[in-house]
């Protein structure tokens, strides 16, 4: 894969100016979320746009999805794929922080969805941008729940990605927020592996949570899992 870009089947994401570049956590995130009864959908921290552009391509044309960006570059990445993508008219882009958004918006979406910045420990990347992206610093887990909390429909899901410590000390969190675990989803790396990350569904409403298990790999390197090749084969070109 050039480090550049990355083609999908029915799209390609430009990369060279956002810090985040395409991953497995975004593409099952993307491939995983409920969007099936949705008519609006945010995507906060789009980065490359990579996840909404996704969630355009598994929904009907009257879905519109707002994707919201802080960084300059990897906002002007984000336009640059979803202007160049097929459903270019129902993607959104937002250009301001998540919490800016929440203070202004009386928007209430159906579904709502982010690969959130995770490093609680102040631990920097080497590039400002990068360290924006990946430290929670900037979006605090308490000012994404709270945030998601106000612009989510009673009925409707929020839905995030997470490595397995992050995504229990969320999922309390989520709790403490009014927030019920709808679906759990362990991400394992090969069969026999401790989980990598957790997908994470909540509700507004209270719910039982059913819990899941997705192997990426069948213990071999780019040999892939049945599950996981049903779950992302409308996207990846190799499926």
């Amino acid at each position: 894969m050039p480090n550049n870009y990355f083609k999908f089947k029915q799209f390609t994401i430009h990369q060279d100016g956002s810090a985040m570049k395409v991953g497995t956590d975004g593409v099952l995130l993307g491939a995983w979320t409920d969007v099936e009864k949705s008519e609006r959908i945010l995507d906060v921290g789009t980065g490359t746009g990579l996840i909404a552009i996704m969630l355009a391509q598994r929904t009907n044309s009257e879905v519109r999805i707002d994707a919201v960006e802080i960084d300059d570059s990897a906002y002007q990445q984000a336009m640059e794929n979803i202007n160049a993508c097929p459903w270019t008219n129902r993607i959104f882009g937002v250009h301001e922080s998540f919490q800016e958004l929440c203070a202004r918006s009386e928007e209430k979406y159906d579904a709502i969805v982010s690969n959130p910045p995770y490093f609680m420990n102040g631990l920097d990347a080497k590039e400002e941008s990068r360290t924006k992206a990946r430290n929670a610093d900037h979006l605090p887990f308490e000012e994404l729940l709270e945030g998601a909390k106000k612009l989510l429909n009673p009925e409707g899901t929020f839905s995030v990605v997470l490595p397995i410590e992050e995504g229990n000390y969320f999922m309390r969190l989520a709790k403490l927020t009014g927030f019920s675990l709808k679906r759990k989803c362990h991400v394992l790396p090969n069969p026999g592996k401790p989980a990598k990350r957790y997908l994470l569904e909540f509700s507004l409403k209270e719910c039982n949570t059913l819990e899941e298990e997705l192997i990426v790999e069948n213990g071999q390197r780019h040999v892939y899992s049945p599950q996981y090749i049903e779950l992302t084969k409308e996207f990846y070109l190799k499926f």
